[in-house]
C-alpha cells in the first residue's frame, strides 16, 4: 500500500511543478494568471488570492495553469497574447523544464552516495566471446559509441546492442588515450556459463570503478541524456508501429509499474529508492512528451508560435487564434480519448493478472 500511495503523491508532485513552472514563469514575465489548478475535473476546493484562483480538483491526472488571453485574443495589456516571444517561448518551456529539473534532481540524490559503479570500460570476457577471441576487443577499452549511438551510461550497452538488431555492429572505443573505430563487431546474444549457472548475454564484463561526488554528479547529467533518448526511442517505435496501444500504459499502468518495483526491493527503503530511481524516468518522460508538437500539449503552442512568428515574417498575416484554438480543442478532445482507452487497457491488465 506504500508503494501505491507514494507513486500517486509522486505523480501528484510533477503535475504540480510542472503547472507551478508556468505559473512563476508567467507572474515574473508580468502576465496575468486567472486560475492555478492542480488535477482535472470538479473543483473540490478554491481560494482567491489577489488575481489568481487556487483550485484543488477531483482528479489528479492533470492541472492547468490558465492565463489570460492563452486560448484567444485579449485587450489586456498583461494577457499571454500580448507578451514577447521570448517570453511565451519561457513560459511554454517552463513546465517541461521544471519536470526535466526534477529527474535529474532525483538522480543527483539518488547517486550523491554512492561508492562505486559499473563503468563502460571493458574488465574482462566470457570463455568463447567472439568479439575478444577474433581480436576487436580488449580489456581497458571503454565503449564510446555502438552504431554511431553514444553511450552515456553501462546502462545504454544492452539497449542500443538490442535496438541494433543485428550480429554484428560498429563500435567506437577509447584505447590508451586512442579513440579507434571498430567495423563489424561480431556481439550477439548467446549462451555462456558463467559462475551463476548458465546466462543469456553478450559475453562482455565491465569494470566497477569507485567514484565520488564530481563523477556521481556526472553519472546523474548523463543518465538523465540517456533517459532523454530512451523517451525519444519510445516515440519513434510508436510512431512506426513497432509498438502498439497493448504497450504503452498511462497513470493506472504506470503506478502498477512502480508499485511493482517497490515490491521487488529486499527492503521498504530499498523499495522507495527503486521507485525514485524509476520517477526520475517517468518525470524527465513528461518534460521530453510535453514539447512534442501534438495540439493540446505546450509542444503544440510551442509549435503554432514559431509557425505565426514565420508567418509574420514572410507575409505579414498570423493564423486567426480561432483556428489554433480549434485545433488545440480537437487535440484536447483525442487525447482525452486516448488517456480513456490506455486507462482501460491499464484496469484490464491488472484484473487479468
Amino acid at each position: 500500500m506504500v508503494y501505491i500511495l507514494f507513486s500517486i503523491l509522486f505523480f501528484g508532485f510533477l503535475i504540480a511543478i510542472h503547472e507551478f513552472g508556468h505559473f512563476i514563469t508567467a507572474k515574473l514575465s508580468g502576465v496575468r494568471v486567472n486560475e492555478f489548478s492542480i488535477g482535472m475535473g470538479p473543483r473540490l476546493w478554491g481560494h482567491k488570492h489577489g488575481e489568481t484562483e487556487y483550485s484543488l480538483r477531483l482528479f489528479p491526472v492533470g492541472g492547468y495553469c490558465a492565463m489570460e488571453g492563452e486560448d484567444g485574443d485579449s485587450d489586456d495589456p498583461r494577457s499571454f497574447s500580448k507578451a514577447s516571444f521570448g517570453k511565451k517561448v519561457l513560459i511554454l518551456v517552463a513546465g517541461s523544464g521544471m519536470n526535466f529539473l526534477a529527474g535529474l534532481l532525483i538522480l543527483v540524490l539518488l547517486f550523491s552516495g554512492a561508492k562505486a559503479f559499473v563503468s563502460t570500460t571493458l574488465d574482462s570476457f566470457q570463455e568463447g566471446c567472439p568479439a575478444a577471441e577474433e581480436g576487436y576487443l580488449l580489456p581497458g577499452d571503454e565503449l564510446i559509441k555502438i552504431d554511431g549511438k553514444r553511450v552515456f551510461t553501462n546502462n545504454d550497452v544492452a539497449l542500443l546492442l538490442g535496438r541494433s538488431g543485428a550480429d554484428a555492429v560498429d563500435l567506437v572505443v577509447e584505447r590508451n588515450g586512442e579513440k579507434i573505430t571498430l567495423n563489424d563487431v561480431p556481439m550477439a546474444l548467446r549462451d555462456y556459463e558463467t559462475e551463476q549457472g548458465v546466462r543469456r548475454m553478450y559475453g562482455i564484463n565491465f569494470k566497477v570503478r569507485e567514484s565520488n561526488l564530481v563523477q556521481n554528479l556526472g553519472l546523474a547529467l548523463r543518465s538523465s541524456a540517456s533517459f532523454t533518448r530512451s523517451v525519444w526511442y519510445g516515440v519513434l517505435d510508436l510512431v512506426s508501429g513497432a509498438v502498439g496501444l497493448k504497450d504503452m500504459a498511462g497513470p493506472i499502468g504506470v503506478v502498477g509499474v512502480m508499485t511493482e518495483a517497490g515490491k521487488q526491493a529486499p527492503s521498504v527503503g530499498a523499495g522507495l529508492i527503486n521507485l525514485l530511481y524509476f520517477g526520475s524516468f517517468i518525470a524527465i518522460n513528461l518534460a521530453v512528451m510535453n514539447l512534442l508538437p501534438i495540439p493540446a500539449l505546450d509542444g503544440g503552442r510551442l509549435f503554432f508560435l514559431v509557425l505565426n512568428g514565420g508567418m509574420m515574417l514572410l507575409f505579414r498575416r498570423r493564423i486567426p487564434d480561432r483556428y489554433e484554438g480549434y485545433v488545440h480543442m480537437i487535440g484536447l478532445i483525442l487525447l482525452l480519448g486516448l488517456m480513456v482507452i490506455v486507462g482501460a487497457s491499464d484496469i484490464y491488465k491488472l484484473i487479468g493478472t
